[in-house]
């Protein structure tokens, strides 16, 4: 029942291109038709034209003969190029639809999803049913057509050697049968290696990889993992060439032993001309390599159906968070930002992350969330961008809840700079332009200045035109989070998210970060995760987590008086400068 439904779908696929469809199948009737005159023209070449030896009826049947062939030649050309059309829309559509689907997916599936399965679903599970949907749909309908009207013109040669060619065709298709369910089932484990291999070619040759690598001493080994991965996979592969090939030959020579057994029946009557018999031969082996072409091609589908099941998976996924279909659009944005009762957790068999959180964050101020590790900063920052729903509660901006609110709108509005700065391999002017694509260079250049950063940029010999490398990895962690800074700058929130922004930076280059950062935070709504105490102490409120629940809020000063959970972490630092002990 799954086949039929994911074949149901498949063939979904092909329906917004239903003319071109309905062309292909015109040309291909055509051409089948026109491809089955030849044989009666042979026939009254050898029975009537040479025999009589009129010169004249040949040629006009040598020339109807050369004639076909050339506009049955044309006709294929044009049915592979309608065909091949409709197959690349079709990959395109497939492609651009699980990579919309999965942009509407939570930070969560990206948590537990390796970065090479989703490589390989989109680049190599799409591209492994190229063959499928470009030319086998399209090649199915023409040796089926081309099947059917062969049968026809045998049966009107001779219906007895029509009868007798005919009768070993069941066997054939039971067999294939058996050879497509053996080659799915490779293809599927096949699939899986290649997914294996491109998470760790991701992992193990990206500049992080390649560091950890060498510093650990473990290239040896990562080495001999991707032979050991590769080695899996060529053995599959051999498996999956190979996967009922004897089957296959039997087959194949079935359909050589066919014609000298016609010859065999022909010769036990007398009744059947010269003629006829070459003629009927002709058409069989028309008959015979559509009929090996159908059965090969069944094999290839029943292996591309394990490609399609996996794309399906992804395109299956249920999206939890989804936009309104009449969201709101967040204009003049004051910033007031409001937890009411917010519960959220990651995983329902544990305590929730966060426990039924109250927090007001009035516009323009500056709130400082603190805690240990596994507090629920993090997470509460992320809910006020959207990137997780919550499961109680809700978090408003202006009054407005988040989750009615217009993914553009809401991204306008919230502004994130992380510990973990993210730079695209491309341009430091295409990475600062990526907030704000129509941003000209003298917007560039002031978010730049704003940030601290510009006269470093300037510097290099090609400018805004120098391209970072993977990651950012031609800067260092305080310049690529200032690079970070500008890029938010540019864009211009009214609300700002600091999730622990210099937490791995050095103690000098956190005060010219952090200087970025005052400039960036001024006017603004601002919510900071903080790591350093020492970040955030002239916060307009300070609120501490622990396990999910606000014990403590107020001011560096009112919470230090208090001498709880706050003057605790303040505490654990060290030479004067407070600290906590790790990120959220």
């Amino acid at each position: 029942m799954r086949d039929r439904s994911e074949l149901r779908r498949i063939g979904a696929l092909f329906g917004p291109y239903r003319a071109r469809l309905l062309s292909v199948l015109a040309l291909i009737a055509l051409s089948a038709g026109l491809s089955m005159i030849s044989p009666f023209l042979l026939r009254e070449i050898l029975d009537h034209a040479i025999p009589r030896r009129d010169t004249t009826e040949l040629t006009w049947l040598v020339l109807g003969m050369i004639a076909i062939a050339i506009i049955t030649g044309g006709l294929g050309v044009a049915q592979t190029l309608l065909s091949n059309m409709v197959g690349q829309r079709v990959m395109h559509d497939l492609r651009t639809a699980v990579y919309r689907h999965l942009q509407r997916l939570s930070l969560a599936f990206f948590t537990r999803t390796r970065t090479g399965e989703v490589q390989a679903r989109i680049a190599s599970d799409i591209g492994g049913i190229q063959s499928v949907v470009t030319s086998t749909a399209t090649s199915i309908v023409s040796n089926i057509t081309t099947v059917l009207a062969t049968i026809f013109a045998m049966f009107a040669l001779d219906w007895r050697l029509a009868a007798f060619s005919l009768g070993v065709l069941p066997f054939f298709v039971w067999m294939t049968r058996r050879v497509g369910g053996e080659r799915r089932r490779i293809t599927a484990q096949r699939q899986g290696r290649v997914a294996d291999m491109s998470s760790l070619v991701e992992e193990s040759l990206s500049v992080s990889g390649i560091l950890l690598g060498r510093t650990m001493g473990r290239g040896g080994e990562l080495a001999e993992r991707f032979t050991a991965e590769s080695e899996e996979l060529a053995d599959l592969e051999v498996r999956s060439r190979m996967a009922g090939r004897w089957r296959m030959a039997s087959v194949q020579m079935s359909f050589a032993i066919m014609p000298a057994l016609v010859y065999w029946f022909a010769g036990q009557t007398s009744a059947i001309s010269v003629g006829t018999l070459v003629a009927f031969t002709t058409l069989q082996t028309r008959l015979l390599f559509p009929i090996g072409s159908l059965l090969s091609v069944s094999v290839d589908l029943q292996s591309s159906l394990a490609l399609f099941h996996r794309i399906f998976e992804y395109l299956d996924l249920p999206v939890d968070l989804a936009e309104r279909a009449d969201p709101v659009e967040l204009a003049d944005v004051r910033g007031e930002v409001r937890f009411e009762g917010v519960t959220f957790g990651y995983d329902a068999d544990v305590a929730p992350t966060l426990d039924g959180v109250d927090l007001d964050v009035p516009a323009g101020s500056y709130t400082a969330i603190v805690g240990e590790t596994g507090s629920g900063k993090t997470t509460l920052g992320y809910l006020a961008a959207r990137l997780y729903d919550v499961q109680a509660g809700r978090v408003t901006i202006d009054g407005v809840d988040v989750r009615d609110a217009s993914f553009a709108s809401l991204a306008r509005t919230v502004g994130l700079v992380s510990q973990d700065t993210y730079l695209f391999h491309a341009s430091v002017r295409e990475n600062l332009a990526f907030a704000k694509p129509d941003a000209t260079d003298a917007e560039i250049e002031a978010a730049a200045r704003a940030a601290q950063i510009h006269e470093l940029i300037a510097s290099l010999p090609e400018g805004y035109a120098t391209v970072v490398g993977e990651r950012g990895y031609r800067f260092s962690g305080g310049e690529k989070q200032r690079i970070a800074i500008a890029r938010v700058v540019l864009r211009n929130p009214p609300v700002l998210l600091l999730d622990e922004a210099t937490s791995a930076l050095d103690t000098e280059t956190e005060r010219a970060v952090q200087d970025a950062l005052d400039r960036l935070a001024a006017g603004r709504t601002t919510i900071a995760i903080a790591h350093r105490l020492s970040t955030v102490r002239d916060a307009d409120q300070i609120v501490v987590l622990d396990r999910g629940r606000i014990v403590e809020r107020g001011t560096h000063e009112e919470l230090l008086e208090r001498s709880g959970r706050y003057a605790a972490l303040a505490a654990q630092g060290d030479g004067g400068e407070s600290r906590s002990t790790a990120s959220a």
